[in-house]
């Protein structure tokens, strides 16, 4: 690595606004977008966990990404998740957003076989970076071994940014083990190492970390990136633990019911539309009862 982190800063994983008939809400997606990077944040992590990404088609991921630019969101703030579990599809995904100059995504390994060797998760990357051929290409890494099953080794991660240091550039960690981001940020210097929990990006900065590509950004852009711009100001450590103090709270009610129809439903409840309490079969939205839980507990933040 050359020292230099390539991707850095507050990055939502954003989430995708539904209509009726379960198709995408492109203008409504759009807005969102707009309205995140007016909120604070450096870019628009989309297509991930938070986004349902897994739950649409191909063609339905390239028109959300092609919407969003389409709405004027420029392409260098955009990031999105190629990564599925055939690599020719991860290939096309990936070589579809270089078509667009669309340059930064982030990338799930092939998910589906449980199990599998540090060996077959290099060779699946490498022939992904070699298939696409493309120089503009920027690589994160997806750790999220709760819901993907394929943790990503430090030995692993090590190995492929050795073999394409220009490409492989960075990871998201959504583990939730502090001790593993620490270890990444020390072994792998300007590696870009990027927290998919809110409440670690404080200490993650603190150890040379880069930002965070998270959920609850969908709601408290501003205090992410008052964190980012301030946490090593010492005359801003009480905006600073006050910031903190509030993602927590809205990561804690979160994770009151399960996590993705929560978010959305909090974020319906922020911008008013009710297309955000949609998701996509198998995730169910919250029922009445949640929601009005919910909302009397989202009342009482801020």
């Amino acid at each position: 690595m050359n020292g230099r982190q390539v991707v850095t800063g507050v990055y939502c994983a954003a989430a995708t606004p539904l209509k009726e008939n379960g198709d995408p809400d492109l203008a409504l997606f759009a807005d969102h977008c707009g309205k995140l990077l007016s909120e604070g944040c450096h870019g628009i992590a989309l297509l991930g966990t938070t986004g349902e990404a897994n739950s649409f088609s191909q063609d339905e991921r390239r028109t959300i990404l092609e919407s969003a630019l389409a709405a004027g969101i420029a392409a260098d703030r955009l990031m999105p998740g190629t990564g599925v579990a055939a690599i020719p599809e991860t290939v096309a995904l990936t070589k579809h957003a270089l078509s667009l100059g669309v340059t930064k995504v982030v990338m799930l390994p092939p998910f589906y076989y449980k199990g599998v060797s540090d060996e077959g998760i290099y060779a699946a990357y490498s022939q992904i970076v070699e298939k696409v051929a493309d120089s503009r290409l920027k690589v994160i890494l997806y750790h999220i071994p709760q819901v993907s099953g394929i943790p990503l080794s430090i030995p692993l991660v090590k190995r492929l940014a050795a073999a394409f240091p220009e490409t492989i550039v960075g990871i998201k960690d959504s583990a939730g083990d502090f001790t593993n981001m620490q270890a990444l940020v020390a072994e792998l210097p300007g590696f870009s190492v990027l927290a998919g929990a809110d409440p670690l990006l404080l200490p993650l900065l603190k150890a040379g970390g880069a930002g965070c590509i998270t959920a609850t950004s969908n709601l408290i852009a501003d205090s992410l990136r008052l964190i980012f711009d301030h946490a090593a100001d010492p005359a801003k450590a009480d905006e600073v633990e006050t910031a903190q103090a509030r993602i927590n709270a809205y990561r804690t009610l979160s994770n009151s019911y399960v996590q993705i129809p929560t978010i959305k439903a909090m974020v319906a409840l922020r911008r008013g539309e009710d297309a955000w309490f949609r998701t996509r079969a198998p995730l169910v939205p919250l029922n009445g009862s949640e929601r009005a839980d919910l909302a009397a507990k989202f009342a009482a933040l801020d």
